[in-house]
């Protein structure tokens, strides 16, 4: 029963995602507050490492710019990165993960992520297909609790 639910929950809240130039962009139900909290309590709760959250619009604000809501998460978990960077030293460039979350003219709140896969093939990274699988799960997982209702 469990696997039917979460099958629903996947069609609902992941497929809508794209893939654009190597991002994956979700539309959130919230807005960027409420998104950056829950995305944080989900991978704090998974026991990743929560670095920074920056916030891009506060920063603008200081030097005089208006920004409308952008933040940035960025979190990582050495046992799934460091076998990455195992398999293709430069991917270090791409880690620890991020995850960008703003809204945008309309007010519509987004979340978007570098793809592993995409990443994999800018770092030519070969024998790691188990740990970019994982990778792109936990991220999908992340980004549906963070954007859902």
């Amino acid at each position: 029963m469990y696997k039917y639910i979460l099958g629903f929950f996947m069609l609902v809240f992941i497929l809508p995602a794209t893939a654009d130039n190597g991002l994956v962009k979700i539309k959130s139900a919230n807005d960027v507050p409420a998104t950056t909290d829950k995305l944080v309590n989900a991978l704090k709760g998974k026991g990743m490492t929560v670095f920074d959250v920056i916030d891009h619009a506060k920063g603008a604000a200081g030097v005089g710019i208006d920004l409308p809501p952008t933040t940035l998460v960025i979190f990582g978990n050495p046992k799934v990165g460091t076998p990455l960077m195992k398999c293709s030293r430069s991917a270090a460039i791409d880690l620890p993960q991020k995850m960008l979350i703003w809204s945008d003219e309309s007010g519509q709140t987004w979340l978007a992520y570098n793809d592993p896969v995409y990443m994999a093939k800018r770092h030519n990274v070969s024998g790691c297909d188990e740990t970019i699988k994982k990778i792109t799960g936990a991220l999908g997982k992340f980004s549906g609790v963070a954007t859902a209702p």
